[in-house]
């Protein structure tokens, strides 16, 4: 239950059964509305409004949605403590952890087992390391495959570990444009993936979400972008449960 909103304009903070929630307030030039969303992993609410807008104004708007503030914050996956014996999501289905020190420090996979040696408390950074190496690998991969669908030479790929985006693009012919994924998407289907790095492709020639970026986004990608789309509305959330 929500008990109090602390309308500090320094530190907007809302407390949620007896913990502060951090209000992260932007505006935006193209807001024309106040829009509210709980951070992914549950560590602040983000609230935009126009550039015009006052704090005070995106205060009284989270007071009078505390119903709905509660319950997202009650929809943030638990945390894990990724230990000995733990599974992680890894391509949609799962992946069991095995720690042995004996072992050299580079994970080793086989047989939906992820053999991980060296020192124990530094377990959880290998592991992440090595999902990140899979992921940029694993994009990489598709970021050339719809590339060559559009006839386009490849961009920079970056990874991302952004708290919002699944995918960006920015720059433009004179600074080199750059693509950019979020890491987490090698714990999710291959199909979900893929839809993000076609989505950030189609952006390469058109960098807006008008009609003829769908069209394009519909050539290139071999799915149904609704499917991998309503996939990550519900299950990418939980994407964040390991490794926050």
């Amino acid at each position: 239950m929500i008990d109090w909103l602390r309308d500090d304009h320094q530190n907007p903070a809302v407390e949620v059964d007896g913990r502060n929630l951090p209000i992260a307030i932007r505006r935006h030039a193209r807001a024309k509305r106040l829009t509210m969303r709980l951070a992914p992993d549950g560590s602040e609410l983000r609230i935009t409004l126009p550039t015009w807008g006052r704090t005070r104004d995106a205060l009284a708007f989270a007071q009078a949605r505390t119903d709905w503030i509660a319950r997202q914050v009650t929809k943030v996956p638990e945390r894990l403590a990724l230990t000995d014996g733990s599974t992680i999501p890894f391509l949609g289905t799962s992946l069991r952890i095995v720690w042995n020190k004996a072992l050299g420090r580079t994970p080793q996979l086989a047989d939906s087992v992820l053999t991980v040696g060296g020192p124990r408390d530094r377990l959880q950074a290998r592991v992440q390391r090595w999902l990140e190496g899979e992921a940029l690998r694993l994009a990489g991969e598709d970021l050339a495959f719809y590339c060559e669908r559009a006839g386009l030479p490849a961009p920079q790929l970056r990874l991302s570990r952004a708290q919002r985006r699944w995918g960006s693009c920015s720059g433009n012919n004179r600074t080199g444009r750059c693509i950019r994924i979020n890491w987490r998407l090698v714990m999710a289907p291959d199909h979900v993936r893929r839809s993000v790095v076609a989505h950030e492709v189609a952006h390469l020639v058109h960098f807006d979400h008008s009609p003829a970026f769908h069209r394009l986004l519909g050539d290139l990608f071999e799915g149904v972008i609704g499917e991998a789309d309503g996939w990550l509305k519900r299950e990418g959330r939980g994407l964040y449960a390991a490794f926050g």
